[in-house]
Protein backbone atom coordinates (compact mmCIF):
# COMPACT_ATOMS: atom_id res chain seq x y z
CA UNK A 1 0.00 0.00 0.00
CA UNK A 2 1.16 3.47 -0.75
CA UNK A 3 1.72 5.17 2.58
CA UNK A 4 -0.60 8.01 1.64
CA UNK A 5 -3.27 5.36 1.50
CA UNK A 6 -1.92 3.39 4.43
CA UNK A 7 -2.07 6.12 7.01
CA UNK A 8 -5.11 8.05 5.91
CA UNK A 9 -7.39 5.10 5.30
CA UNK A 10 -5.89 2.08 6.99
CA UNK A 11 -9.24 1.08 8.40
CA UNK A 12 -11.24 1.79 5.30
CA UNK A 13 -8.91 -0.31 3.20
CA UNK A 14 -7.56 -3.02 5.43
CA UNK A 15 -9.24 -3.40 8.78
CA UNK A 16 -12.18 -5.31 7.36
CA UNK A 17 -9.68 -8.11 6.78
CA UNK A 18 -10.00 -8.87 10.47
CA UNK A 19 -13.53 -10.13 9.91
CA UNK A 20 -12.46 -13.71 9.20
CA UNK A 21 -14.60 -16.16 11.17
CA UNK A 22 -13.36 -17.04 14.63
CA UNK A 23 -13.90 -20.67 13.70
CA UNK A 24 -11.12 -20.49 11.13
CA UNK A 25 -9.58 -23.85 10.27
CA UNK A 26 -6.14 -22.26 10.40
CA UNK A 27 -3.89 -24.03 12.89
CA UNK A 28 -0.21 -24.47 13.65
CA UNK A 29 1.65 -26.79 11.32
CA UNK A 30 3.43 -29.76 12.88
CA UNK A 31 6.22 -29.58 10.29
CA UNK A 32 9.14 -27.21 9.84
CA UNK A 33 10.61 -27.91 6.43
CA UNK A 34 14.10 -26.50 5.89
CA UNK A 35 13.75 -26.42 2.09
CA UNK A 36 11.10 -25.94 -0.55
CA UNK A 37 9.16 -22.88 -1.68
CA UNK A 38 8.25 -19.99 0.58
CA UNK A 39 5.19 -18.02 -0.47
CA UNK A 40 5.18 -14.32 0.36
CA UNK A 41 2.45 -11.72 -0.03
CA UNK A 42 3.50 -8.08 -0.13
CA UNK A 43 1.43 -5.01 -0.98
CA UNK A 44 1.30 -3.72 -4.51
CA UNK A 45 2.41 -0.09 -4.34
CA UNK A 46 1.61 2.73 -6.70
CA UNK A 47 4.90 2.67 -8.59
CA UNK A 48 5.95 -0.71 -7.26
CA UNK A 49 9.17 -1.20 -9.23
CA UNK A 50 11.59 0.40 -6.70
CA UNK A 51 10.13 -1.71 -3.90
CA UNK A 52 10.31 -4.85 -6.03
CA UNK A 53 13.98 -4.24 -6.82
CA UNK A 54 14.85 -4.03 -3.13
CA UNK A 55 12.82 -7.13 -2.34
CA UNK A 56 14.33 -9.04 -5.27
CA UNK A 57 17.83 -8.41 -3.97
CA UNK A 58 16.87 -9.66 -0.49
CA UNK A 59 15.25 -12.75 -1.99
CA UNK A 60 18.28 -13.49 -4.18
CA UNK A 61 20.62 -13.35 -1.18
CA UNK A 62 18.25 -15.48 0.87
CA UNK A 63 17.98 -18.17 -1.79
CA UNK A 64 21.75 -18.21 -2.20
CA UNK A 65 22.19 -18.76 1.53
CA UNK A 66 19.58 -21.52 1.74
CA UNK A 67 20.07 -24.56 -0.50
CA UNK A 68 17.01 -25.97 -2.22
CA UNK A 69 14.90 -23.02 -1.13
CA UNK A 70 12.90 -20.75 -3.40
CA UNK A 71 10.90 -17.67 -2.56
CA UNK A 72 7.75 -16.85 -4.50
CA UNK A 73 6.73 -13.21 -3.91
CA UNK A 74 3.27 -12.08 -4.96
CA UNK A 75 2.26 -8.42 -4.83
CA UNK A 76 -1.41 -8.33 -3.94
CA UNK A 77 -3.78 -5.43 -4.72
CA UNK A 78 -4.94 -3.38 -1.77
CA UNK A 79 -8.61 -3.48 -2.70
CA UNK A 80 -8.81 -7.28 -2.69
CA UNK A 81 -6.42 -8.21 0.08
CA UNK A 82 -9.10 -8.34 2.78
CA UNK A 83 -10.79 -11.17 0.92
CA UNK A 84 -7.46 -12.86 0.18
CA UNK A 85 -6.41 -12.84 3.82
CA UNK A 86 -9.80 -14.09 4.98
CA UNK A 87 -9.58 -16.98 2.52
CA UNK A 88 -6.01 -17.75 3.61
CA UNK A 89 -7.03 -17.93 7.27
CA UNK A 90 -9.82 -20.36 6.39
CA UNK A 91 -7.78 -22.49 3.99
CA UNK A 92 -4.13 -22.91 5.02
CA UNK A 93 -3.34 -24.55 1.67
CA UNK A 94 -3.98 -21.21 -0.04
CA UNK A 95 -2.09 -19.21 2.58
CA UNK A 96 1.36 -17.67 2.19
CA UNK A 97 4.12 -18.38 4.69
CA UNK A 98 4.81 -14.69 5.23
CA UNK A 99 2.75 -11.58 4.53
CA UNK A 100 2.74 -7.81 4.87
CA UNK A 101 -0.18 -6.31 6.74
CA UNK A 102 -1.39 -2.98 8.10
CA UNK A 103 -0.25 -2.48 11.68
CA UNK A 104 -3.76 -1.83 12.98
CA UNK A 105 -4.71 -5.33 11.82
CA UNK A 106 -2.55 -7.14 14.37
CA UNK A 107 -5.12 -7.71 17.11
CA UNK A 108 -7.79 -8.81 14.65
CA UNK A 109 -5.51 -11.24 12.86
CA UNK A 110 -4.31 -12.71 16.16
CA UNK A 111 -7.93 -13.03 17.31
CA UNK A 112 -8.72 -14.93 14.12
CA UNK A 113 -5.82 -17.31 14.70
CA UNK A 114 -3.88 -16.32 11.59
CA UNK A 115 -0.51 -15.10 12.87
CA UNK A 116 2.32 -17.07 14.46
CA UNK A 117 3.63 -16.11 17.89
CA UNK A 118 7.26 -15.13 17.25
CA UNK A 119 7.98 -13.61 20.67
CA UNK A 120 11.15 -15.59 21.39
CA UNK A 121 12.46 -15.20 17.84
CA UNK A 122 11.94 -11.43 17.91
CA UNK A 123 13.67 -11.08 21.26
CA UNK A 124 16.59 -13.20 20.05
CA UNK A 125 16.93 -11.09 16.90
CA UNK A 126 19.94 -8.85 17.46
CA UNK A 127 18.56 -5.84 15.57
CA UNK A 128 15.24 -5.85 17.43
CA UNK A 129 16.69 -3.91 20.38
CA UNK A 130 16.71 -0.74 18.27
CA UNK A 131 13.04 -0.99 17.26
CA UNK A 132 10.95 2.09 18.00
CA UNK A 133 8.71 1.33 21.05
CA UNK A 134 5.48 2.30 19.24
CA UNK A 135 6.40 0.16 16.24
CA UNK A 136 7.10 -2.72 18.61
CA UNK A 137 3.70 -2.16 20.21
CA UNK A 138 2.05 -2.56 16.81
CA UNK A 139 3.14 -6.24 16.62
CA UNK A 140 2.27 -6.97 20.24
CA UNK A 141 -0.96 -8.44 21.62
CA UNK A 142 -1.29 -9.45 25.28
CA UNK A 143 2.47 -9.29 25.70
CA UNK A 144 3.21 -11.62 22.80
CA UNK A 145 4.71 -10.64 19.45
CA UNK A 146 3.24 -11.56 16.10
CA UNK A 147 5.58 -10.14 13.51
CA UNK A 148 8.24 -7.55 12.77
CA UNK A 149 7.59 -3.86 12.07
CA UNK A 150 8.29 -3.06 8.41
CA UNK A 151 7.98 0.72 8.39
CA UNK A 152 6.19 3.49 10.24
CA UNK A 153 4.55 6.75 9.26
CA UNK A 154 3.31 9.84 11.11
CA UNK A 155 1.79 13.19 10.27
CA UNK A 156 2.97 16.74 10.76
CA UNK A 157 1.99 20.25 9.65
CA UNK A 158 2.67 21.31 6.07
CA UNK A 159 2.48 25.06 5.47
CA UNK A 160 2.96 27.44 2.55
CA UNK A 161 6.12 29.47 3.06
CA UNK A 162 5.17 31.92 0.31
CA UNK A 163 1.77 32.64 1.86
CA UNK A 164 3.22 32.98 5.35
CA UNK A 165 5.86 35.39 4.08
CA UNK A 166 3.38 37.46 2.10
CA UNK A 167 0.99 37.78 5.05
CA UNK A 168 3.71 38.18 7.67
CA UNK A 169 2.61 35.10 9.59
CA UNK A 170 4.59 33.21 12.19
CA UNK A 171 4.56 29.43 12.27
CA UNK A 172 1.92 28.46 14.88
CA UNK A 173 3.30 27.13 18.16
CA UNK A 174 0.00 26.05 19.74
CA UNK A 175 -3.29 24.63 18.53
CA UNK A 176 -5.01 27.93 19.29
CA UNK A 177 -2.45 29.73 17.14
CA UNK A 178 -2.98 27.10 14.44
CA UNK A 179 -6.70 27.94 14.33
CA UNK A 180 -6.19 31.71 14.37
CA UNK A 181 -3.49 31.51 11.70
CA UNK A 182 -5.77 29.42 9.51
CA UNK A 183 -8.50 32.04 9.78
CA UNK A 184 -6.10 34.86 8.97
CA UNK A 185 -5.07 33.06 5.79
CA UNK A 186 -8.68 32.47 4.77
CA UNK A 187 -9.60 36.11 5.47
CA UNK A 188 -6.71 37.43 3.38
CA UNK A 189 -7.05 34.83 0.64
CA UNK A 190 -10.69 33.64 0.35
CA UNK A 191 -9.73 31.28 -2.47
CA UNK A 192 -7.66 29.21 -0.02
CA UNK A 193 -8.59 26.98 2.89
CA UNK A 194 -6.63 28.22 5.89
CA UNK A 195 -6.02 24.71 7.20
CA UNK A 196 -7.44 21.94 5.04
CA UNK A 197 -9.35 19.53 7.29
CA UNK A 198 -11.60 16.56 6.61
CA UNK A 199 -14.59 15.15 8.45
CA UNK A 200 -13.54 11.67 7.31
CA UNK A 201 -9.89 12.24 8.28
CA UNK A 202 -9.80 10.23 11.51
CA UNK A 203 -6.04 10.25 12.00
CA UNK A 204 -5.81 13.96 11.24
CA UNK A 205 -8.44 14.63 13.90
CA UNK A 206 -7.15 12.36 16.66
CA UNK A 207 -4.10 14.53 17.54
CA UNK A 208 -6.55 17.22 18.67
CA UNK A 209 -8.17 14.71 21.03
CA UNK A 210 -4.86 13.36 22.31
CA UNK A 211 -3.28 16.81 22.71
CA UNK A 212 -6.19 17.82 24.94
CA UNK A 213 -5.64 14.81 27.18
CA UNK A 214 -8.34 12.61 25.67
CA UNK A 215 -8.15 8.98 24.58
CA UNK A 216 -10.03 6.80 22.12
CA UNK A 217 -10.40 4.05 24.71
CA UNK A 218 -8.63 2.70 27.76
CA UNK A 219 -7.87 -0.84 28.85
CA UNK A 220 -5.57 -3.74 28.12
CA UNK A 221 -5.47 -7.42 27.24
CA UNK A 222 -8.20 -6.97 24.66
CA UNK A 223 -10.66 -5.52 27.17
CA UNK A 224 -11.34 -1.87 26.44
CA UNK A 225 -13.84 0.82 27.33
CA UNK A 226 -14.51 3.87 25.17
CA UNK A 227 -13.17 7.21 26.39
CA UNK A 228 -14.07 9.29 23.34
CA UNK A 229 -16.91 10.91 25.33
CA UNK A 230 -14.71 12.05 28.23
CA UNK A 231 -14.48 15.76 29.00
CA UNK A 232 -10.93 15.93 27.67
CA UNK A 233 -11.80 14.08 24.47
CA UNK A 234 -14.83 16.31 23.93
CA UNK A 235 -12.57 19.36 24.21
CA UNK A 236 -10.38 17.97 21.42
CA UNK A 237 -13.40 17.09 19.25
CA UNK A 238 -14.68 20.64 19.65
CA UNK A 239 -11.27 22.09 18.71
CA UNK A 240 -11.14 20.03 15.53
CA UNK A 241 -14.76 20.44 14.41
CA UNK A 242 -14.62 24.21 14.97
CA UNK A 243 -12.27 24.36 11.98
CA UNK A 244 -15.14 23.40 9.65
CA UNK A 245 -16.44 26.89 9.09
CA UNK A 246 -16.65 29.47 6.34
CA UNK A 247 -13.69 31.32 7.86
CA UNK A 248 -11.41 28.30 7.40
CA UNK A 249 -12.65 25.16 5.60
CA UNK A 250 -16.40 25.36 4.81
CA UNK A 251 -18.36 22.38 6.08
CA UNK A 252 -20.17 21.97 2.77
CA UNK A 253 -16.86 21.25 1.05
CA UNK A 254 -14.73 19.80 3.84
CA UNK A 255 -17.05 17.58 5.91
CA UNK A 256 -16.70 14.67 3.50
CA UNK A 257 -12.98 15.05 2.87
CA UNK A 258 -10.49 12.38 3.93
CA UNK A 259 -6.77 12.63 4.46
CA UNK A 260 -5.86 12.21 0.81
CA UNK A 261 -8.28 15.02 -0.09
CA UNK A 262 -6.68 17.47 2.32
CA UNK A 263 -3.16 16.71 1.09
CA UNK A 264 -4.32 16.93 -2.52
CA UNK A 265 -5.83 20.35 -1.82
CA UNK A 266 -2.58 21.55 -0.30
CA UNK A 267 -0.44 20.14 -3.11
CA UNK A 268 -2.71 21.83 -5.65
CA UNK A 269 -2.19 25.21 -4.00
CA UNK A 270 -5.70 25.39 -2.54
CA UNK A 271 -4.76 25.52 1.14
CA UNK A 272 -2.37 27.48 3.34
CA UNK A 273 -1.78 24.50 5.64
CA UNK A 274 -2.56 20.80 5.87
CA UNK A 275 -1.85 17.86 8.16
CA UNK A 276 0.05 15.34 6.09
CA UNK A 277 2.41 12.43 6.55
CA UNK A 278 6.02 11.81 5.67
CA UNK A 279 4.44 9.65 2.97
CA UNK A 280 2.72 12.78 1.56
CA UNK A 281 6.03 14.39 0.63
CA UNK A 282 6.22 12.91 -2.87
CA UNK A 283 2.71 14.07 -3.75
CA UNK A 284 3.36 17.58 -2.47
CA UNK A 285 6.67 17.74 -4.33
CA UNK A 286 4.81 16.84 -7.52
CA UNK A 287 2.21 19.58 -6.93
CA UNK A 288 1.98 23.30 -7.56
CA UNK A 289 3.51 24.22 -4.21
CA UNK A 290 6.89 22.60 -4.88
CA UNK A 291 9.61 24.80 -3.41
CA UNK A 292 7.07 26.94 -1.54
CA UNK A 293 6.29 24.90 1.55
CA UNK A 294 7.87 23.60 4.74
CA UNK A 295 6.94 21.09 7.44
CA UNK A 296 6.96 21.34 11.23
CA UNK A 297 5.53 19.07 13.92
CA UNK A 298 1.84 19.69 14.57
CA UNK A 299 1.75 21.93 17.65
CA UNK A 300 0.11 20.83 20.86
CA UNK A 301 -1.96 22.78 23.38
CA UNK A 302 0.97 24.48 25.09
CA UNK A 303 3.64 26.50 23.32
CA UNK A 304 6.52 24.36 22.12
CA UNK A 305 4.70 21.08 22.60
CA UNK A 306 4.02 18.56 19.85
CA UNK A 307 0.59 17.01 19.43
CA UNK A 308 0.67 13.20 19.72
CA UNK A 309 0.34 11.61 16.28
CA UNK A 310 -1.01 8.25 15.22
CA UNK A 311 1.82 5.85 14.45
CA UNK A 312 0.72 4.10 11.30
CA UNK A 313 2.62 1.80 9.03
CA UNK A 314 2.92 -1.85 8.07
CA UNK A 315 4.30 -5.06 9.56
CA UNK A 316 5.47 -8.45 8.34
CA UNK A 317 4.00 -11.56 9.91
CA UNK A 318 4.45 -15.32 9.60
CA UNK A 319 1.23 -17.27 9.26
CA UNK A 320 0.51 -19.88 11.92
CA UNK A 321 -0.20 -22.44 9.19
CA UNK A 322 3.28 -22.28 7.65
CA UNK A 323 5.16 -25.55 7.22
CA UNK A 324 8.43 -23.56 6.94
CA UNK A 325 8.50 -21.88 10.34
CA UNK A 326 12.26 -21.36 10.65
CA UNK A 327 12.77 -20.23 7.06
CA UNK A 328 9.76 -17.91 7.17
CA UNK A 329 11.02 -16.19 10.32
CA UNK A 330 14.51 -15.83 8.85
CA UNK A 331 13.06 -14.27 5.69
CA UNK A 332 10.86 -11.97 7.77
CA UNK A 333 13.95 -10.72 9.60
CA UNK A 334 15.83 -10.25 6.33
CA UNK A 335 13.02 -8.20 4.81
CA UNK A 336 12.54 -6.16 7.98
CA UNK A 337 16.26 -5.73 8.66
CA UNK A 338 18.03 -2.42 9.10
CA UNK A 339 19.74 -2.77 5.74
CA UNK A 340 16.48 -3.45 3.90
CA UNK A 341 14.58 -0.68 5.67
CA UNK A 342 17.33 1.79 4.80
CA UNK A 343 17.12 0.75 1.16
CA UNK A 344 13.31 0.97 1.17
CA UNK A 345 13.57 4.50 2.54
CA UNK A 346 15.84 5.46 -0.33
CA UNK A 347 13.63 3.69 -2.86
CA UNK A 348 10.12 4.43 -1.59
CA UNK A 349 10.40 6.92 1.26
CA UNK A 350 9.21 4.37 3.84
CA UNK A 351 10.20 5.63 7.28
CA UNK A 352 12.34 3.02 9.13
CA UNK A 353 11.11 1.47 12.37
CA UNK A 354 14.62 1.34 13.84
CA UNK A 355 15.52 4.52 15.68
CA UNK A 356 19.15 4.54 14.55
CA UNK A 357 18.28 3.92 10.88
CA UNK A 358 15.61 6.63 11.07
CA UNK A 359 18.12 9.12 12.49
CA UNK A 360 20.42 8.34 9.57
CA UNK A 361 17.54 8.93 7.17
CA UNK A 362 16.78 12.28 8.80
CA UNK A 363 20.41 13.34 8.45
CA UNK A 364 20.30 12.41 4.79
CA UNK A 365 16.92 13.96 3.95
CA UNK A 366 15.93 17.15 5.84
CA UNK A 367 12.21 16.67 5.13
CA UNK A 368 12.23 13.68 7.49
CA UNK A 369 13.30 15.70 10.56
CA UNK A 370 9.87 17.02 11.70
CA UNK A 371 8.43 13.52 11.45
CA UNK A 372 11.30 12.07 13.47
CA UNK A 373 10.73 14.82 16.06
CA UNK A 374 7.06 13.86 16.18
CA UNK A 375 7.90 10.21 16.72
CA UNK A 376 10.43 11.07 19.40
CA UNK A 377 7.93 13.21 21.29
CA UNK A 378 5.53 10.30 21.72
CA UNK A 379 2.92 8.79 19.44
CA UNK A 380 -0.38 6.99 19.93
CA UNK A 381 -1.88 3.80 18.60
CA UNK A 382 -5.36 2.35 18.27
CA UNK A 383 -6.77 -0.05 20.90
CA UNK A 384 -5.14 -3.47 20.54
CA UNK A 385 -8.51 -5.14 20.23
CA UNK A 386 -10.09 -7.15 17.42
CA UNK A 387 -13.08 -4.84 17.88
CA UNK A 388 -11.15 -2.03 16.23
CA UNK A 389 -11.88 -3.45 12.78
CA UNK A 390 -15.61 -3.26 13.47
CA UNK A 391 -15.38 0.22 14.93
CA UNK A 392 -13.49 1.50 11.96
CA UNK A 393 -15.43 -0.30 9.25
CA UNK A 394 -18.63 1.13 10.75
CA UNK A 395 -17.09 4.63 10.48
CA UNK A 396 -17.90 5.32 14.11
CA UNK A 397 -15.45 8.20 14.53
CA UNK A 398 -15.96 9.89 11.13
CA UNK A 399 -19.73 9.74 11.73
CA UNK A 400 -19.24 11.41 15.11
CA UNK A 401 -17.18 14.23 13.61
CA UNK A 402 -19.59 14.72 10.72
CA UNK A 403 -22.65 14.84 12.98
CA UNK A 404 -21.02 17.66 14.93
CA UNK A 405 -19.86 19.47 11.81
CA UNK A 406 -23.34 19.33 10.25
CA UNK A 407 -24.99 20.58 13.43
CA UNK A 408 -27.07 17.40 13.66
CA UNK A 409 -25.73 16.78 17.17
CA UNK A 410 -23.64 18.64 19.69
CA UNK A 411 -20.26 17.33 20.80
CA UNK A 412 -21.60 15.66 23.95
CA UNK A 413 -24.41 13.80 22.19
CA UNK A 414 -22.30 12.73 19.22
CA UNK A 415 -19.40 11.51 21.36
CA UNK A 416 -21.74 9.64 23.74
CA UNK A 417 -23.32 7.80 20.82
CA UNK A 418 -19.88 7.00 19.40
CA UNK A 419 -18.76 5.69 22.79
CA UNK A 420 -21.81 3.43 23.02
CA UNK A 421 -21.09 1.96 19.58
CA UNK A 422 -17.45 1.41 20.55
CA UNK A 423 -18.37 -0.30 23.82
CA UNK A 424 -20.83 -2.55 21.97
CA UNK A 425 -18.00 -3.55 19.63
CA UNK A 426 -15.54 -4.13 22.46
CA UNK A 427 -18.14 -6.24 24.24
CA UNK A 428 -18.94 -8.38 21.23
CA UNK A 429 -15.24 -9.00 20.57
CA UNK A 430 -14.94 -10.80 23.88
Amino acid sequence: MKLSVRLTALAALVLTAACAPQTSSNSSSDTDDKSGTLRVWLFQEVGNTPKQKVVDSVVAAFEKAHDDTKVDVEYIPVDTRAQRVKAAFNDPKSAPDLMEYGNTDTAGYVHDGGLLDVTKDFRDWNEAKDTDPTAKQSVTVDGKMYGAPFYVGVRALYYRTDVFKELGLAVPKTMDELASTARRIRAAKPDLYGLAVGGAYTYGAMPFVWANGGEIATGKSGSYAAEIDSAAAQKGIKAYTSLFSDDNCPAAKCAGMGGNDTVTAFAAGKAGMAIGGDFSHTAVEAGKVKGEYAVVPLPGVTSGSIAPAFAGGNNLGVLKSTSHRTLAIQLMEALASKKTQARLFDAMGFLPTFTDVRDQAAAKEPFVKPFVQTLASGTKFVPASPAWSQIDSQLVLPTMFQEVISGKKNVAAASEEAAKKMDDAFGSAG
